[in-house]
């Protein structure tokens, strides 16, 4: 989203406010810094053990006041995190427009991801104007029957942030001598996998299976290094380390920042992920992708060959992390396909749409 805010506030045709819920507050604030944003907002909701229903009860309460005391008359949210289906719910009993930002992403399996899945096909239905990333997307929404009129292809912001932040990488040299030295545990000799998993239906035997694989791989090739930014859920941090803490060539390490993974996904070779966001950033940097899910939202990239479903099987991921590895015909198939997901722009679109 931080291209769009960006955006309308580089404009003069829009008073902007920002609101964060800190869903997840790290994650968030390293993100905020980056980009240089500050919040005319913050719910702060964060806290211990919360559920996916204090989330929404926070976020619709939080809310409520700040509609009441500045009355938008737009709200914008992003992607498909309870965040964005409470923002959008709320716009709607305050009878305020909503756009979505990353719109018409669809699996067609509600469970799965759960409960991403739900809360974008509900938040389309919440929402005035659909900004879909890919004409995929927008056929989606078409095919459940929006308005034409009233969507939007624009790429998708993320590829803004991310081209963004890596130009920032190669141009400033003292910037890239820090990030060197913040990842001095890197080999320079060794393959580079980048491992990321945080899914909710990877919990328990997904993540288990997940962390098999790994060991399987540093167990069969001496010339790799695993990086695994773990997530501080306890269903992943718990299996990860019974698993894999004790286990030569992986580096378990905190969730990273924003600029650090980005540099993390250019020293990468290929990366294992079940997160949505990193199948359209790797593309971009030109990182072949093995997608630990059973389905994906963005299918765009299954198509193009820049990424591959390979499901949550140690066998599976163990088989394809392998042919990646042992055949360069297949890596350079994938590493060098073309991106689906757009030129960096997106934000740029969205301005211009809205204000149209």
């Amino acid at each position: 989203m931080a291209p769009v805010v960006k955006a309308l506030q580089g404009g003069t045709h829009f008073e902007s406010k920002v609101c964060v819920t800190a869903q997840h507050r790290a994650i968030l604030d390293q993100v905020l810094d980056i980009f240089q944003i500050q919040p005319d907002f913050d719910l702060d909701i964060m806290s211990q053990g919360q559920d996916l229903t204090d989330i929404t009860m926070k976020i619709l309460s939080g809310l409520k006041e700040i509609i009441r005391i500045w009355k938008p008359d737009i709200i914008l949210v992003h992607g498909d995190t309870s965040t964005t289906l409470a923002a959008s719910l709320a716009g709607f009993y305050h009878k305020i427009s909503v756009g979505h930002v990353e719109a018409g992403l669809r699996t067609g399996d509600i469970s799965s991801p759960w409960p991403e899945e739900a809360n974008r096909k509900m938040t389309s239905v919440l929402t005035d104007w659909h900004f879909a990333p890919t004409n995929s997307a927008r056929d989606n929404l078409v095919q459940e029957r929006y308005p034409l009129e009233k969507i939007f292809v624009t790429g998708n912001t993320v590829i803004d942030a991310l081209l963004d932040v890596s130009s920032k990488i190669d141009l400033n040299a003292e910037l890239r001598a820090h990030l060197d030295k913040k990842n001095s545990h890197l080999d320079s000799q060794k393959k580079i996998i980048l491992v990321t998993s945080h899914r909710r239906e990877n919990f328990g035997d997904g993540i288990s299976e997940i962390c098999v694989a790994i060991k399987r791989l540093l167990n069969k090739y001496s010339d790799i290094q695993v990086v695994f930014p773990v997530h501080p859920n306890p269903n992943i941090l718990v299996p990860v380390r019974n698993i894999l803490e004790r286990t030569a060539g992986v580096s378990l390490v905190e969730p990273l920042d924003y600029l650090s993974f980005v540099y993390l996904m250019k020293r990468s070779y290929f990366i294992l992920t079940d997160s949505g966001g990193i199948q359209e950033e790797a593309p971009s940097l030109a990182k072949p992708v093995l997608v630990m899910r059973d389905n994906t939202e963005r299918p765009e990239a299954v198509s193009a060959g820049v990424a591959r479903l390979v499901g949550t099987t140690a066998e599976n991921i163990f088989k394809n992390a392998c042919e990646l590895l042992d055949d360069k015909l297949a890596y350079d198939a994938m590493a060098k396909a073309s991106n689906p997901y757009g030129d960096g722009a997106a934000a740029t679109r969205i301005y211009d749409a809205l204000l149209r």
